[in-house]
């Protein structure tokens, strides 16, 4: 495929979202949410909200907009708190970063988080058919597979995030697809660990990989969202604008040359580092083949708010809608304590794009 098949822009809309001074709970910022639309067609972000000592809780809120453009969110209160075991450490505690999938094969959202507990980040599951109550399918468990040589469950995780469709695995069965980035450098965790890459594998720089559950086993039982197999390899680094490591944004788009993928790339600055957001395309039938990527990013920190905060220089995409009028909307962390708003241009049709429930379903959720 040549680079000219899609070319995918982010034109930026503004900031959306600003911590509330006087809400103890948000006193070190809001980032990185994950979003939907209800059963009501009304819009809904999940940002994550950090108080002090760096203690992550995700709250819902709804999005305002003036002639289609965001501008301001009603907040609704916190939809997961960190009160289990495996969300907490001596520290701190936190969920962390969501993305949310409509997942209409099941009925339900499913959440995608970091939990922050006791060996560091692991990817965690929730699901709701309301966007209020969310029930905690607990963190995943990633299937040992013998030809990997490395056992995907020890290794901290996060960045993770379900197409919003069905997909085949790589034994050829109908499948529900998960996006991750496990960390292989252990002595980020515990310092003088070494480095254990899966066979094959001769990056250890943080990398996207795709992991699979059988659709029939989903169907029959939504905890098996959180029993993961099939591991592959997506993408390493490759350019200097991701050159320190990649990791998965929202749920993938699918279009008529593929998926599309808006994913952030981080490099090494002379003050520190960059984040940014690019974009790649996934091949229909194998969702681990890169059929295209972006060499430059679609989005780096330039504004006050993206260049300074409690993070500087982060542009940090987490959650992607459709609005009633057609426009696609990515929306981004700014420097980890504000949030932005993109607007996605791709010249290529947008098929999948799944936000909201499917006009089947909407009649069912809508009084859930």
């Amino acid at each position: 495929m040549t680079t000219d098949v899609i070319r995918p822009s982010l034109t930026r809309l503004g900031t959306v979202m600003r911590a509330d001074p006087h809400d103890p709970r948000e006193r070190e910022g809001v980032c990185n949410p994950a979003a939907a639309r209800g059963g009501d067609g009304e819009f809904y972000l999940f940002p994550r909200i950090v108080a002090a000592g760096n203690y992550s809780r995700i709250a819902r809120t709804r999005l305002r907009f003036h002639a289609d453009v965001p501008v301001a969110v009603e907040r609704l209160g916190v939809v997961l708190e960190p009160t289990e075991s495996w969300e907490r450490n001596s520290q701190t505690a936190g969920v962390e970063d969501p993305r949310i999938t409509r997942l209409d094969e099941l009925d339900v959202w499913v959440m995608c988080y970091a939990a922050y507990g006791p060996l560091g980040a692991k990817v965690a599951v929730a699901v709701s058919r309301d966007l209020v109550s969310w029930r905690r399918l607990g963190p995943v468990a990633f299937g040992y597979e013998p030809g990997l040589g490395a056992d995907f469950t020890m290794f901290p995780n996060k960045d993770a995030t379900f197409f919003p469709g069905v997909v085949r695995d790589p034994a050829g069965r109908p499948a529900l697809a998960m996006l991750h980035r496990p960390f292989f450098r252990m002595s980020a965790m515990i310092a003088g660990a070494p480095t254990i890459l899966p066979a094959g594998v001769d990056d250890d720089r943080e990398s996207i990989w795709v992991s699979y559950v059988p659709v029939a086993e989903a169907r029959a039982d939504l905890r098996a969202l959180t029993r993961l197999s099939g591991h592959q390899l997506v993408a390493a680094p490759k350019f200097a604008w991701e050159s320190v490591k990649i990791g998965a944004g929202p749920p993938p788009i699918r279009t008529d040359a593929g998926w599309l993928l808006i994913h952030h790339g981080v490099r090494a600055t002379d003050d520190g580092v960059e984040y940014a957001a690019g974009a790649m395309l996934l091949d229909h039938d194998d969702v681990s083949e890169v059929r295209w990527r972006s060499p430059e990013p679609l989005l780096r920190p330039e504004t006050s708010d993206e260049r300074s905060g409690a993070v500087p220089n982060v542009v940090f995409p987490t959650a992607v809608d459709a609005t009633p009028t057609g426009r696609t909307l990515v929306y981004y962390g700014m420097a980890d304590d504000k949030i932005g708003a993109a607007l996605l241009d791709v010249d290529t049709p947008l098929q999948g794009l799944v936000t909201r429930p499917s006009p089947s379903r909407q009649a069912a959720c809508a009084g859930d």
